[in-house]
């Protein structure tokens, strides 16, 4: 007895390997500074935890609708309505078991099998594995020098067969924002060649300057009716481990997620629910407080690997740093850089081959000031050997 192919095709996910890597050396002895995972290292809000400690203690902790809370979708509704400047509504919106779950469930819904599907590089890794695991093909569309989306090369690799393009605004792993011009230009896109947009802004509250985030979702009711949002609460507020996660679509859409999880997936986690519905309601004051400390880190990471001589595109956004390294690869390219790292300066960080470009590395700056400065001393030891 065997998995089936689609099940054996699939690639484990880079990231966390890296990650179990490092925690395997830490474990030998090795001291080790992990810039490989995308993780907060803040603890969720007190107000996040008192919630969850309190209803698992008084409950009542059952089963809830395959689609959330109506407490918790209503909450949702009026959060999008905030923060991305057009109304939503509960009916537009739907709870997941994570923002992972999200971008899977919106792709079981609208991707046929054989199916093509627009990746702007650079690329979340899950998305390859995603589209292909549902019977889609990944196109991957290389990008602008400052790693901006390439309008031309998106126009030009649209075929028959294109059925929608994934996006990530604050991207993992570059930090680029798109612009509320670029994506009205997305939109038109969209709106002619007649294309789904499945936009993930799990990242949106980590934008640190310049032009203030802009939602898909906003550009016009005609991009809005093709538009597919999912968000979370992983980022944002630190709550990784309660997995929560939303889809923000036309009703239609929700309609059928709705039927998808109360057959495969059931209700998701009535603690964690309640838990993310407080938050929603009222900012806790440790998000700023987090935003902050991540800024900071970004602006010592970057004037670190630049001064290394690395071309690094600046991130607005999200917590991480792409520079190239071109000048040091061999034939192992990216994952070879990042394994001789890990063994010789105990520094782990991503490779950029599982984002869609082989030549750049990820460093992500969810961990401590002083593990950044350790991160930009390996380094630079690395480099220089």
């Amino acid at each position: 007895m065997k998995p089936n192919a689609r099940a054996t095709a699939l690639e484990a996910s880079a990231t966390l390997a890296l990650d179990a890597r490092a925690k395997e050396l830490r474990a030998a002895g090795v001291d080790v500074v992990n810039m490989a995972v995308g993780e907060p290292d803040f603890e969720a809000p007190a107000i996040v935890r008192a919630t969850a400690a309190r209803k698992a203690e008084r409950g009542p902790v059952k089963y809830t609708q395959a689609s959330g809370t109506p407490e918790l979708r209503t909450t949702l509704a009026m959060h999008m309505t905030t923060t991305r400047g057009v109304a939503v509504s509960a009916a537009e919106v739907i709870v997941n078991h994570s923002c992972k779950h999200s971008l899977a469930t919106a792709l079981q819904i609208l991707v046929e099998p054989g199916d093509e599907i627009l990746l702007p590089a650079p690329i979340w890794n899950s998305y390859f594995e995603q589209v292909r695991f549902v019977g889609g093909t990944p196109i991957l569309v290389q990008p602008r020098p400052d790693l901006g989306p390439d309008f031309a090369g998106l126009a030009a690799a649209i075929t028959p067969r294109t059925r929608g393009i994934m996006i990530n605004t604050p991207c993992n792993p570059s930090g680029y924002v798109w612009t509320a011009a670029e994506l009205a230009q997305l939109g038109a896109l969209m709106v002619e060649r007649d294309l789904w947009g499945i936009c993930d802004e799990i990242y949106q509250r980590l934008v640190y300057e310049g032009e203030p985030f802009a939602s898909l979702l906003a550009v016009d009711d005609e991009v809005r009716a093709r538009t597919v949002v999912v968000d979370g609460a992983s980022k944002a507020f630190a709550m990784t481990g309660y997995r929560m996660g939303a889809l923000i679509a036309p009703v239609e859409i929700v309609e059928a997620a709705d039927r998808l999880q109360s057959q495969l997936t059931g209700c998701p986690n009535a603690i964690s629910m309640s838990a993310w519905r407080v938050a929603l309601a009222d900012e806790p004051p440790e998000v700023a407080v987090m935003a902050a400390a991540f800024d900071e880190r970004r602006k010592v990471l970057m004037e670190g690997l630049r001064g290394m001589g690395l071309e690094t595109p600046w991130p607005r956004g999200a917590f991480y740093a792409f520079p190239s390294v071109a000048p040091y690869l061999d034939e192992r390219g990216s994952a070879g850089f990042c394994a001789d790292l890990l063994e010789s300066e105990a520094l782990a960080i991503v490779p950029g081959a599982v984002f869609g470009m082989d030549e750049h590395v990820r460093f992500s700056y969810a961990t401590s000031l002083d593990n950044v400065r350790e991160a930009l001393a390996r380094m630079e030891r690395f480099l220089e050997r």
